[in-house]
């Protein structure tokens, strides 16, 4: 321990000395000492508590500082601002301490962030504030004509509650004509006084005498107090008492019952009869003795009175007087001892105490600084402290009578998010006596734990050609943390799934992780995709998770089968050619057909649903093959059609109808015959009669356009030609080679000529190719100023190889003319 002693400032008119400890212990780090006068004023100057323990103002003001007394009672304040202790309270020693020197008491000044604890001691310094005083006015003694020179009377000694100097100093007797004053120190620091007589008494001179004894202190002023002896002259009485014992010493034990017998005390007188009799007294006692003991004026017991406390004072001294009728009297002491008894439980005060720490407190944290008192002495006040075991925190001892609870532990509040701390004191008397304190602790919660999804990845499905909106899944993560830490949003992670954004497709409530389809899906577009998405809570910094979800589109049967041969058209039919000397089994031909749906939606069958024979074809259930299932013979009409339809095997099942033209024939020119007055359907004729009126429409239409545009044209170039005309600068027109151009419109190399006849049956008409022209072309521009000759040879188109005219047929399918 390391002492360092500095002078403090004066306050008013005394200097006060500070006196500045420190301690090297593991939660205290100094320790004060300032002394200061009692009776100043409230708001007087006891120290500079900042500047003595080294801390900063800041650190007094951020850390909470704060004096903790025992008591309820607290006489010095703490101005955090100026770092400085004033009195709070007036301070009377007297009523503080007693006789008790030097007198002083104790605070501790505690700090938080981190918890730091100061012992201060303050010492009250006397002030001659009291006079003097005896317990009466007056004093009434009796004493025999006969009593001999040197006999001893003893007085009521005076009490002055200051202590030092301005105690009692000196006691005064006036007049000294019969008697002188003695005064005696006793061991326990009180005095006993005697008047002694020196002369002799004689009652008929002078029955009665008066003296006045005075007490006087030290202190500055000096103060005394007075007293009046009257003393009656009686006559003789030859013997006085005598105690058997000058000292008694006896043992009592604290809280006795009341009337318990502490002692006896015994005197002799030799005299009878009257003068025999002794009675016994405690004419001058202290005022707390006087309420805890008493003396049976016949018997001499001494018995207690009141409550007997060790804790209060531990010995007690008696002056016992045996008096006897006659005016003699013989005094002896009773020097009572008390017995410690384990009758005070220690006390547990809680100085400073965070019910609240956060779960990521490194371990030494400080949660609590304990004060534990016992009052009983020697074992019955030492004391043992601990606290519940099945907790991650620890008890130290700091110093004397301190405590500090602290984390032993890291702490977890997913694990555990409060703790219930019992601390338990007891003594070592007998039997121990022992205090508990129940402290609960909460953890703040510490966003360390990132949100937990149930699974790492998903899967669902969800049929195509939902409704946009509807719900698709809905996805859940748990956070073990609390509050605000675990308050989860969910995200989508921006990807493109084919070129589209997840976001097009997809979206999420970020409230309750609900997934909603934005469109209609469709499983010929798409058939599965993958999100991901992500679980952030709003802790900080924030911590997230992520989960894949697999979605996958289930197909519907909502698409038809698709024909893709033979290939229907509406201008011509498909006809397949088949010999009559065809045998069974012969393969006419096969229709050709898908479906975009997936699974048992796209698989097919094939029938036959209307023919022109039915006993002479069928179809393929599976492979939409068609073949003869008998013989060809000559009856067998030329021209057979078969209507097969083509159904999938969805639910419901969709299909599809394709119409197969057949010639039964051995030749091309039978089968043109015979289809040449194919009879139309009237839906054809129906259709055919409206694609011609549109056409009509359309092309009278486009020649009113056109017919203007070139009347539009033709005025502007007229203007045009009108103006060049007028100019000087010449025109000369540019043209490539091999190009012609009529009315600046033609992008052909070459001019041809064609003849094309038309009847009201397609089927019949003709188209006829001209030869190339091979007379000069002469255009005219009225914007030009000149003209261009081409001369091109003549040259029949027919005779090229790759003439429209020259095709030939390797195959069964014909292209009829309709």
């Amino acid at each position: 321990m390391f002492c360092a002693w500095m002078p403090a400032a004066r306050v008013r008119m005394r200097a006060l000395v500070a006196i500045l400890c420190l301690l090297k212990t593991s939660s205290v780090t100094a320790q004060a000492r300032y002394s200061v006068p009692e009776e100043q004023s409230v708001g007087s100057f006891v120290g500079n508590i900042a500047r003595d323990l080294g801390l900063d103002l800041q650190r007094l003001v951020g850390g909470n500082a704060r004096i903790i007394t025992k008591d309820s009672q607290q006489y010095v304040d703490l101005n955090r601002e100026k770092g400085i202790l004033v009195i709070k309270e007036r301070i009377d020693r007297e009523e503080l301490c007693g006789k008790t020197t030097p007198c002083s008491f104790s605070f501790e000044v505690i700090l938080e962030n981190p918890i730091q604890l100061y012992r201060v001691t303050v010492e009250v310094v006397d002030v001659n504030d009291n006079s003097p005083s005896f317990q009466k006015k007056e004093i009434n003694l009796k004493i025999v004509e006969s009593v001999a020179p040197g006999t001893r009377f003893t007085l009521v000694s005076a009490d002055d509650p200051d202590v030092g100097m301005n105690d009692i100093q000196k006691y005064v007797l006036k007049p000294l004509d019969h008697f002188k004053l003695e005064v005696q120190n006793q061991p326990d620091g009180g005095t006993f006084i005697e008047i002694v007589l020196e002369n002799t008494l004689d009652r008929e001179q002078e029955d009665t005498h008066t003296l006045v004894l005075t007490a006087s202190d030290g202190g500055e002023p000096r103060r005394s107090g007075t007293v009046s002896i009257h003393i009656t002259v009686l006559d003789a009485n030859d013997n006085a008492p005598v105690c058997r014992q000058s000292v008694y010493k006896a043992e009592v034990r604290e809280n006795s019952p009341e009337g318990t017998v502490v002692t006896t005390v015994e005197a002799d007188d030799a005299d009878k009869g009257v003068n025999g009799e002794v009675t016994f007294s405690i004419p001058h006692v202290g005022k707390e003795a006087k309420q805890l003991f008493g003396v049976n004026a016949t018997t001499g017991e001494v018995k207690v009175l009141g409550k007997v406390d060790f804790e209060k004072s531990k010995t007690y001294q008696l002056n016992v007087q045996a008096s006897d009728h006659g005016g003699y009297s013989d005094t002896c002491k009773v020097i009572i001892q008390v017995i410690d008894e384990n009758d005070n439980a220690p006390t547990i005060q809680l100085m400073s105490f965070s019910n609240l720490i956060s779960e990521d407190s490194p371990p030494g944290t400080t949660i609590a600084v304990v004060n534990v008192d016992d009052e009983d002495s020697e074992r019955n006040g030492h004391v043992r402290c601990s606290i519940n075991s099945d907790i991650p925190f620890k008890i130290e001892s700091s110093l004397t009578g301190y405590y500090t609870i602290v984390t032993e532990n890291i702490l977890d509040r997913e694990t555990n998010p409060e703790y219930n701390i019992t601390m338990t004191v007891s003594d070592q008397g007998f039997p121990p006596l022992s205090s508990t304190k129940n402290m609960n602790v909460k953890v703040s919660d510490v966003n360390d734990n990132p949100p937990q999804f149930s699974q790492s990845e998903y899967t669902m499905s969800i049929p195509e050609n939902n409704s946009p909106g509807c719900s698709v899944f809905t996805v859940s993560a748990t956070d073990a943390d609390w509050g605000q830490n675990a308050r989860l949003s969910y995200f989508l992670e921006e990807r493109e799934i084919n070129g589209i954004a997840v976001t097009n497709l997809v979206s999420v409530n970020s409230d309750s992780g609900v997934i909603h389809a934005v469109k209609s899906f469709d499983y010929e577009q798409i058939k599965c995709f993958e999100i991901n998405i992500t679980a952030r809570d709003a802790g900080s910094p924030p911590l997230s998770s992520v989960a894949t979800l697999k979605i996958i589109i289930q197909d519907k049967n909502d698409n038809p089968p698709q024909v893709l041969y033979p290939v229907q058209t509406g201008g011509s039919m498909v006809a397949e050619m088949v010999p009559r000397s065809a045998d069974v089994g012969y393969l006419v031909t096969k229709v050709v057909a898908v479906d975009v749906d997936s699974g048992q939606n796209a698989w097919l069958s094939y029938k036959l649903q209307k023919a022109t024979d039915r006993a002479l074809f069928e179809v393929g259930l599976q492979n939409g093959e068609i073949r003869t299932i008998r013989q060809v013979t000559d009856k067998d009409a030329v021209k057979q059609r078969l209507t097969v339809i083509v159904e999938d095997n969805g639910q419901p099942s969709r299909s599809a109808t394709v119409i197969v033209n057949v010639a039964v024939a051995d030749s091309f020119p039978e089968v043109l015959s015979e289809f040449t007055d194919f009879p139309h359907d009237k839906e054809y004729n129906d259709n055919l009669t409206f694609y011609l009126v549109l056409a009509l429409a359309v092309v009278s239409f486009l020649f009113i356009t056109c017919l203007v545009v070139i009347i539009s044209v033709k005025i502007y170039r007229w203007r045009q030609s009108r103006i060049l005309y007028h100019s000087s600068l010449p025109v000369i027109p540019y043209y490539p080679p091999r190009y012609s151009d009529t009315l600046g419109t033609g992008t052909l190399p070459h001019v041809y000529n064609y003849e094309v006849c038309r009847t009201t049956d397609s089927r019949k008409s003709d188209c006829k190719f001209g030869r190339a022209g091979s007379q000069n072309v002469l255009i005219m521009d009225p914007s030009a100023t000149g003209t261009m000759q081409r001369i091109q040879n003549e040259k029949n188109i027919l005779d090229e190889p790759d003439s429209p005219l020259e095709v030939s047929h390797p195959h069964q399918l014909i292209q009829l003319i309709m």
